[in-house]
């Protein structure tokens, strides 16, 4: 064991999360002083199949309080990793994993269990007084990823979604630079042109960079498409730049009419429909990335789009970061991509296979900080040499991706056009 690198304290407290409703923040403390803190909080578009999280339920928080959280942080978890070595983080999952002894961290909430995981892994990474990227991919963490910019979501515009979160939810990737520096300018730049136009034909705000289009403002979104496209020719970065488009289908789907509900435009569609308005989207517009485009049980719908399409399809409602689920869809080639978000699963341990379960079928991984996660993708991604990830293209996850490049210097790699699946120069 490394000197001092012996678990001494955990805690955990109720925070203000940037989703508006409270979090978990937990910090683990090691016997030399390292120190890390990690925070989960629930998304705004939550797939069915993902790990429960510990609320108070009652009329305060409206049911969203986590001291229950907290006090299974304090109470359960800590005892049992208290001692361990932080630096051995599946020791501490593994603690943690048998602790609850339930598939869906039904006993002491996924954001009970994913904060001191995420934590421990830090105060691992400090206490061996290395980058956290570097803990976590060694000498083989060098390269920076794709990034993209955030450019409108969704408000249920055409009256469906009552689940949807604000999807579907635009963004452009900049991956035709020649390193993440220059990507993360081309970021800037689109968004900031975007938002103009988005004023200047609609008459629609963005603020902090992100734009919703309120309620009649468009008929279809195609005319936010060619918005996007006209961004991208105006900025010079045709070749360079293309969309993305997390839909959250499965947010619009209405089981007993076995229609989705004012997805893209008013008019319900059938699956067939969806299937043939995406390959409208593929041929006509720059679409590089399609995330969960179907409902989120429909494995075989999911194949045909990735074999017919030939572009990258993410799934993350589709396989909610657990490796059991993963392994469904590569029965049926469902997708080619997962999405990674740490506490859908409940530890670092777990998330970490269903990395290592889809580089070894071929898929790849996309990276996303909904979940409270914060600057910490920016390290997984890289130690994980994940090629890409949602957003981060500007703000704070930027920040921190810029600062890695720079400490990385001349050994820094540019992911650019292998970053993203299907993708051809």
């Amino acid at each position: 064991m490394p000197v001092g690198s012996t678990i001494v304290a955990v805690r955990a407290r109720q925070i203000f999360s940037d989703r508006g409703h409270p979090g978990v923040e937990a910090t683990v403390v090691t016997q030399n002083g390292a120190k890390g803190v990690a925070v989960v909080t629930a998304g705004v578009s939550v797939g069915e199949h993902e790990v429960q999280f510990a609320y108070d339920g009652g009329k305060r928080w409206n049911g969203r309080g986590v001291l229950k959280a907290v006090e299974n942080v304090e109470k359960i978890i800590a005892p049992a990793v208290i001692g361990l070595d932080a630096s051995k983080q599946m020791e501490v999952d593994d603690a943690i994993i048998r602790l609850d002894g339930t598939p869906t961290k039904a006993k002491l909430g996924g954001n009970a269990t994913g904060s001191v995981s995420a934590a421990a892994l830090q105060a691992g990474a400090a206490g061996l007084g290395i980058p956290l990227y570097q803990h976590i991919g060694g000498v083989n963490a060098c390269t920076l990823p794709v990034p993209g910019v955030i450019t409108v979501i969704g408000s249920s515009r055409y009256g469906g979604g009552k689940r949807s979160g604000g999807k579907p939810s635009y963004s452009m990737m900049c991956y035709g630079l020649d390193s993440y520096s220059d990507a993360s300018y081309a970021a800037w730049v689109v968004n900031r042109e975007f938002a103009r136009l988005l004023k200047e034909k609609y008459n629609q705000d963005s603020f902090n960079g992100w734009s919703v289009v309120q309620p009649g403002v468009v008929k279809h979104d195609r005319e936010l498409w060619d918005l996007m496209v006209g961004t991208i020719q105006r900025t010079g970065y045709e070749g360079k730049v293309g969309l993305q488009v997390d839909v959250a289908a499965g947010t619009y789907y209405e089981g007993a009419q076995d229609r989705f509900v004012g997805l893209f435009s008013p008019e319900d569609k059938t699956r067939d429909d969806l299937m043939r308005l995406y390959e409208e989207m593929v041929k006509n517009y720059p679409f590089v990335i399609l995330e969960d485009p179907l409902d989120e049980n429909d494995y075989e719908g999911h194949g045909i789009l990735t074999r017919q399409l030939g572009i990258e399809i993410v799934g993350d409602d589709l396989f909610t970061t657990n490796v059991e689920r993963l392994q469904q869809g590569l029965q049926t080639g469902a997708a080619n991509t997962v999405l990674l978000k740490v506490n859908q699963i409940g530890t670092i341990t777990e998330a970490f296979e269903t990395v290592q379960t889809a580089y070894a079928h071929g898929y790849g991984v996309m990276p996303c900080d909904s979940r409270g996660e914060g600057w910490l993708i920016a390290d997984y991604t890289v130690g994980l040499n994940t090629g890409h990830l949602r957003e981060g293209g500007t703000g704070p996850l930027a920040n921190r991706f810029l600062q890695i490049e720079a400490e990385l210097g001349p050994r820094a790699k540019f992911a650019g056009y292998n970053g993203i699946k299907g993708l051809k120069k």
